[in-house]
This record gives C-alpha cells, structure tokens and sequence, in this order.
C-alpha cells in the first residue's frame, strides 16, 4: 500500500480495490473494517484502513465467509487450509491449461516451419485457452419463432422481465440449445427426494453441509428450499445450470449471503443462469464486467442483453422489473400464463 495515499472516499477506495462501495459497507457491518468520518459524518479510508481492506479482499478471494475472515483476521487461521488448498488448485489447473496452450502454438510453429498450413478452426483453438460457448435458437411462444443469438456465455448471467414476459419460457429454451445445460424448475421446492440422494451420497452430503454452513457464516437462514438448492448445486453434473426465480423459498439474508458464495466460487465451476425479479440477486449495482443480464420486455419484443448502467440499453426496464425480497414476498408463487392455456 502507497505510505503517502491520502484518504479515499467509498468511491475511490471501492475502484482502487476493485469492489463495490457495498461491499465496504458490508465489512464494516461485521465489524471488520473502521473507516474514519469526516467531520461531516462522511466515511473515508485512509491507509489503515486501505491496509485492511486489502487484506479483507484477498481473503474474500479464497473463498472466505465474513465469519471466517473475521476468524483469521483474529489470528485463528484453522479455516485457511482447506481455502488455500481449492485455491492451489485453481493455479495448478490454469497452469495446466497454459501449458496445455503452449504446447498447441509450439505444434503449429512446428507445422508452419514444416510447410503445414493449419486450419483456422485449428488455429483458433490454439491461441486460446477455451473458446466461448456460443448458442443461437428459435425463441418460443409469445415471440414465435423469431431468432435469438447468444455470442458468450458467461459464468454467470440473470435472465428476467415482469409477469407474462415470457421469461421462464425463454429459459427453458434457452437451456435446452446449450451444450450440456440443465433447467432447474420450481419443482425442485416440492421435491421429495433431495434426502434420500443426501443419505445415498455421503460425499455430496457433506458437500452441501459444508457449503450450507458457508452460507450460514455469511447470514443466510437453513431452511428447505435453501436445502434443496445447495442440493442441486452441488450434484448437478452438467456444464452450464438454467435456475428458475433462485429467490424462491429463500429469505432476503439467505439471497445476499447465495450471491456472496456464487461470485467467489472457482473458475472452474460450472456457468449458472439465474432467472430472478430480486434485486438481492441481480443488484445492478453489484454486477461484475463479466457478468450479463438478459431481459424479456413487456411488450414480448426480442429478449435483450443489457448495458448495465443509466441509460444504457434496457437499464431502466430492468430496475422497474427487480425488487427487494419483501415486496417480492407480496407475489410469491403467482406466475403468469397464457389465457386458455393450463
């Protein structure tokens, strides 16, 4: 850290370690960061508190709840083995992929020199690690067969749009034209069966007791439908995850604490879809750049990729489209279909 940093705002302290001014909040509702006040009330960190804050941020990024940062910070370091262990092997298989890169551009080197001109599909294989996944299919009813093109897939992305948009039908379409995708419905609150895969499986029970307690660190409340998620989270075999309202049977809490734990997980998990109308889940104000949001218009228009921020593309749709959890609790279990349809 710079000795000669003057204080920050939240602003300039939120770009300079690369988090959101919410995020800085959330550390010092927790007790772990304490920025100095202006004289006026105003928060600014200064570089003890930069200092800090770092050390937070970096601690986040292996995986940490806020209960076990504050454990390490305290000079307890027992949750940190098992964090630098994933983290360790995170490097050792984006290693794995460079090399496995070099090796690509060494053997085209070598055909070129040879007199061997290599396919472009060869060459764009080589000269990245993995390509995006890419995805193009004829959207359903109520847009009936209009064309819909999806250029990357990102490891996480939010689908929504108000009741009658068509958005859950959109999903289920949507997973079905990706490579090894899965749509998880609605049915998966009813699903009688998620404790007998628990019992029959004692590696993926203690998969979800360990991340259930993650989440529970970080203020989320156990409950069923938190349950059967973190369920279908961990054993779901395919690539790419389509989730249906993710908000549904979980507390406001629980949705902080889901988003904390989905955007610190490894690079290589699989891609999750969220469809959601909760802003505790899709807070525009804390979307990452990799991130993408799609929205399904009122007026059954084409699905659109958002430009998340003011007055860009569909911003304003989506702000009127979210809400918080509990005024999203006054239409639980209300869903919109087509009149005459069952």
């Amino acid at each position: 850290m710079n000795p000669t940093l003057r204080s920050l705002t939240p602003a300039q302290a939120s770009v300079t370690l690369g988090v959101s001014a919410k995020a800085l909040r959330l550390y010092e509702e927790h007790g772990l960061l304490v920025p100095d006040r202006t004289r006026t009330g105003w928060r600014v960190y200064d570089v003890a508190a930069m200092t800090r804050a770092s050390e937070i941020v970096a601690l986040r990024s292996l995986g940490l709840s806020l209960a076990q940062v504050a454990r390490v910070l305290d000079g307890k370091p027992h949750d940190l083995d098992a964090s630098l262990a994933a983290h360790e092997a995170r490097l050792s298989e984006q290693r794995q992929r460079t090399a496995e890169a070099l090796e690509r551009l060494r053997t085209l080197r070598v055909d070129l020199a040879e007199g061997r001109v290599p396919e472009p599909t060869t060459i764009a294989r080589a000269v990245v690690q993995s390509l995006p996944v890419t995805v193009g299919f004829t959207l359903p009813w109520p847009w009936d067969g209009e064309w819909f093109a999806l250029h990357h897939v990102p490891r996480l992305a939010f689908i929504t749009g108000p009741l009658g948009s068509g958005k859950t039908r959109f999903a289920q379409s949507l997973a079905s034209a990706l490579p090894d995708a899965v749509f998880l419905g609605l049915d998966r609150l009813s699903d009688p069966t998620h404790s007998q895969r628990l019992a029959d499986d004692p590696t993926l029970a203690e998969q979800v007791e360990r991340r259930l307690t993650w989440l529970i660190e970080e203020g989320a409340e156990r409950s069923d439908g938190l349950i059967r998620l973190v369920v279908a989270l961990e054993a779901a075999t395919s690539t790419i995850l389509v989730i249906d309202m993710v908000e549904e049977g979980l507390s406001a809490a629980t949705q902080t604490a889901l988003m904390a734990h989905l955007r610190l997980r490894g690079t290589s998990k699989r891609a999750l879809i969220l469809m959601t109308r909760s802003s505790a889940i899709l807070d525009l104000d804390a979307l990452e750049p990799t991130e993408t949001v799609i929205l399904c218009p009122a007026n059954h228009s084409m699905p659109l990729r958002v430009v998340p921020y003011p007055g860009g593309q569909g911003y304003e749709a989506v702000v009127t489209c979210v809400a918080s959890p509990k005024v999203r609790a006054r239409t639980a279990g209300v869903v919109a279909i087509r009149p005459g349809i069952g």
